[in-house]
């Protein structure tokens, strides 16, 4: 998605309050960006060839509260409102909202040196509020509380004022937090990178402030600090924080324009926004000048997998190995196997990656891919296993947290997995968690689960508009979501847009059951077809696929695909897990 024009140029005060919130980011690839300073194998150029041979924080402001409040006071005086089409309406409100909230705070100048006597991020540096009352979640539960009574998950006009709410520091404001501490990449100059290392990230976003007021020259420290924004927002579904990464990156390269960290930096940020060829043409550029940057051969594998270009990216995960093997080359040299039906080398790979894993953060995110990998198979006991394993490294890392819920409700426990996925969105309200408690209700069906699911589905679209508003491309994130639980047509609208820009297994599935619940299942057949191809064992995609092929008229391949879905993961889904069954039992 095109990021938000702003005439205001923000602030690049390292001491600026972030001020959004967020994957998940359903269909991403799994991956980390960093890891220049977690435990790399480099024993030699190949491991991972070789190897397979063998066999083997964010502070408040008052501005903050005066949005939140708006956001209270408009979302309780506003009339019904559908959800606009995804790649319209809603953005062109959220344009108006932010242009309105720059005329009336225009922002500092975008280099200007930063203040030493400007506020630290209090949340950032661990203090300031109890755990649980951030304001941005205040926001978004107030903005689900006034649409209640209107009947639909969708809000396109209150999406529009919370995105407002949150981007009223980044983007009018120019004030200054995914679920992970991952290392992030060691500047060429600045604070120790082993100050960003698992379990210190927002305290070292705090002192890389405090170092940048000190030093407002050193380029390698904003360079540090916007890839450590770009990991918060990663990692805490906050998409606030990257205009604040843009920014300090762009400060870094006015510093000095050829900088490794910087220029590998930006390809990680148009990676995480989701603007993958930019992605592919930054990490080009940074690699022609230092073919050896991780982050630059990270980025790159990552932007060829999210554009379909999966032989390209195997062999640029191969090259990755040859130069810099170690945890973030080895994660995704898993992930390429495994979209191609791999499995069994995927889980070599990321074994291997566990095993040479020693920094917090790069235990919790390889063991969360082992655990995620597990339960795409069904392996319910696997995948919990990783992801306590995970939690043991980090307990606040988001894709352990979540999983395990998921793992949960595969089991059974469907109790257990609504406390705990309410844990989750109660700190990181992100499309797919909220999704997955969404449909968690109405799979229990209990007095208030109804209102409760509507619920979700409303916050979802809330932190859609709040993505968009800071240069996320979120059409994946809203075709995935309308198709079952909003705006069919916005959903359609949204994959194609989508399938226009790059051709994924993702993508393909999307489209062909956005096409599905709009009636045009002719069209959708190609498409889900083409999502399973590769050989990616994905019980959604299996499941879409059954139910296209079954409004087709194909009842043999509907009966098969459905059977394989149930098969491979039988509890890939609360509602479609249950309606693969009653297709099944109707054609029995």
């Amino acid at each position: 998605m095109s990021p938000r024009k702003n005439n205001s140029a923000p602030t690049t005060d390292p001491g600026d309050a972030p001020t959004g919130r967020p994957a998940a980011r359903a269909g991403e690839v799994p991956g980390r960006t960093d890891g220049e300073t977690g435990a790399a194998a480099e024993a030699g150029a190949g491991v991972l060839a070789t190897g397979l041979a063998e066999g083997g924080a964010d502070g408040g402001s008052e501005a903050d509260d005066d949005a939140a409040a708006r956001v209270e006071t408009a979302a309780a005086n506003s009339e019904a409102t559908p959800l606009a089409d995804a790649a319209t309406a809603g953005e062109t409100a959220v344009h108006a909202e932010a242009a309105a909230g720059s005329k009336a705070a225009p922002p500092a100048e975008a280099d200007a040196t930063p203040s030493t006597e400007a506020e630290p991020d209090r949340d950032a540096a661990g203090g300031g509020r109890a755990p649980g009352a951030d304001e941005r979640i205040v926001a978004v539960r107030r903005v689900a509380a006034a649409g209640r009574r209107w009947r639909v998950a969708q809000l396109a006009g209150c999406a529009a004022l919370l995105a407002l709410a949150f981007t009223g520091g980044s983007i009018a404001l120019g004030a200054a937090r995914d679920g992970g501490t991952a290392a992030v990449a060691a500047a060429p100059s600045g604070l120790s990178p082993e100050l960003l290392a698992s379990g210190s990230l927002d305290a070292s976003i705090s002192s890389l402030q405090a170092h940048l007021r000190a030093q407002p020259q050193d380029f390698g420290s904003w360079a540090t600090l916007g890839l450590a924004y770009v990991e918060q927002a990663r990692t805490k579904g906050d998409p606030a924080r990257y205009p604040q990464a843009q920014r300090a990156l762009d400060r870094s390269l006015k510093l000095r324009p050829d900088n490794d960290a910087a220029l590998a930096g930006r390809a990680a940020l148009a990676a995480a926004r989701h603007r993958f060829a930019e992605a592919l043409k930054y990490a080009d550029d940074e690699l022609a000048q230092n073919p050896y940057n991780e982050r630059a051969l990270s980025s790159r594998i990552d932007a060829l997998v999210e554009l379909g270009r999966y032989d390209e990216a195997s062999k640029a995960a191969d090259e990755a190995d040859s130069r810099r093997p170690g945890v973030p080359v080895f994660t995704r040299y898993a992930y390429v196997h495994e979209l191609r039906g791999d499995v069994k080398t995927a889980q070599r790979v990321l074994k291997q990656a566990l095993s040479t894993a020693t920094s917090r953060g790069d235990v919790a995110y390889v063991a969360s891919a082992l655990g995620q990998l597990a339960w795409n198979q069904g392996e319910y006991g696997s995948a919990l296993t990783y992801y306590a394993r995970a939690l043991a490294a980090d307990d606040a890392y988001l894709p352990a947290l979540e999983g395990r819920a998921r793992a949960q409700a595969a089991q059974g426990d469907r109790a257990g997995a609504i406390r705990a996925m309410e844990n989750v969105v109660a700190r990181f309200p992100l499309p797919q968690p909220l999704v997955e408690l969404g449909e968690l209700y109405e799979a229990r069906g209990g007095k208030g689960d109804a209102r409760k699911a509507r619920e979700q589905y409303a916050l979802v679209d809330a932190w859609i508009a709040l993505a968009r508003a800071n240069g996320v491309n979120a059409d994946l994130d809203t075709a995935l979501a309308a198709a079952d639980h909003g705006d069919r047509k916005a959903a359609l609208t949204a994959a194609r847009a989508e399938w226009a820009r790059r051709h994924t297994v993702h993508t393909a599935d999307a489209l062909a059951w956005a096409l599905h619940v709009n009636g045009r299942d002719a069209e959708a057949l190609p498409y889900a077809r083409r999502a399973t191809a590769t050989g990616y064992r994905n019980a959604a995609f299996l499941y879409h696929r059954g139910m296209i092929e079954r409004a087709t008229g194909h009842r043999k391949d509907a009966h098969d695909s459905l059977k394989a879905a149930l098969k491979l993961n039988p509890g890939f889904s609360p509602l479609g897990a249950l309606e693969a069954r009653k297709a099944l039992e109707a054609a029995e």
